[in-house]
């Protein structure tokens, strides 16, 4: 599985996500976290191929791309749920 946070450094929510990715480190000692910035190229074709519109977004898929589950938007989603899927 993989774990993609789609956002930017030079948001009001910015500071969200580097606490929930610290606390996810912290809660399932797995820091394998995919950051893409949607204002890149990368992360450009990566919110049109999931369909995101709305930052930030956590989306996990299986390794062939698959779309496990996604989150967008504020509030960050809860730990547990996100581990859930990425850990199948």
């Amino acid at each position: 599985m993989k774990l993609t946070i789609l956002w930017n450094e030079q948001t009001d929510y910015a500071r969200e996500v580097r606490d929930w990715k610290r606390d996810y480190i912290a809660d399932t000692g797995s820091d394998a976290i995919i950051d893409l910035d949607p204002e890149t190229v990368a992360g450009e074709r990566f919110a049109a191929l999931y369909d995101i519109l709305q930052y930030p977004a956590v989306v996990v898929t299986d390794d062939d791309g698959r779309l496990m589950n996604i989150w967008k938007g504020t509030p960050m989603p809860q730990i547990d749920e996100v581990s859930y899927f990425a850990n199948k």
